[in-house]
Order: C-alpha cells, then structure tokens, then sequence
C-alpha cells in the first residue's frame, strides 16, 4: 500500500495516542498496521484516536472504507452476547464476586431467595 502525507501524518498522530504496548507495531513498515488499527478502534475509549483512525481507513481506500462498519456490528454483537458473568455479593462487610445467574425465562416461575442469618440459612 502507498501511503500519501496526510496518511503518514495520521498514523504519527495515532502513535502519539495509542498506548504505549501498542506503540511498537503502529509504524509503517508494519504490513498489518491498519488490522491493528481497526481491532484498536473496537476497544478504544479514546474519541479523538477513534476519530483519526476512522479518518485513516478512509484515506486508504477501498477495502479499508467498510472495515469499521463490519468492526461496530462485530463490537455491538459482542456487547449485546456479553452479560455480567461475575456479580458482587456483599454480606456482613464482606465483598464476594460469585457466577451470575444464567438468563431466566420470564414466563417460568421465580424460586424464593434464601434468606440468611449469622450465615445459617432460615427455614420458613
């Protein structure tokens, strides 16, 4: 790929933002720098460098131009399969990080929670 100045400039402003355990393979002798890029902007807080490397991909052309809208419904896919795995329970002072329940049907009947005291369970 050909890089023009405004892309060089891009990617010395991108280096300037990423991380630093990302700073070593944002270069341009990297052959992979705008798969980099792309999987970066999926998890970057930073608007400003998601800015410049949506503008970057733009600048390259064709195959890049579509990179990012496969990369957001990717991204939007993930978040929406991604439910709490560990929730925090806190009982007596004490924080526990414990499995999450799985997804319940809302039609099937709710089981009583236990209730508890001095850490014994109370039968009703």
């Amino acid at each position: 790929m050909q890089y023009t100045k405004p892309m060089i400039e891009l990617v010395f402003e991108i280096r300037r933002r990423v991380p630093a355990d990302l700073k070593p393979s944002v270069k341009l002798a990297n052959p992979e720098l705008l798969d980099e890029l792309v999987s970066h902007h999926r998890h970057s807080k930073d608007v400003i460098c998601q800015t410049l490397i949506k503008e970057l991909l733009q600048l390259a052309g064709d195959p890049w131009d579509h990179a990012l809208n496969d990369a957001q419904q990717d991204a939007e896919e993930a978040e929406a399969a991604a439910r709490p795995r560990k929730v925090t329970k806190v009982y007596r002072g004490q924080v526990t990080l414990e499995e999450a329940p799985p997804k319940e049907n809302p039609d099937a009947p709710r089981e009583r929670t236990k209730r508890m005291y001095r850490g014994q369970e109370i039968i009703d």
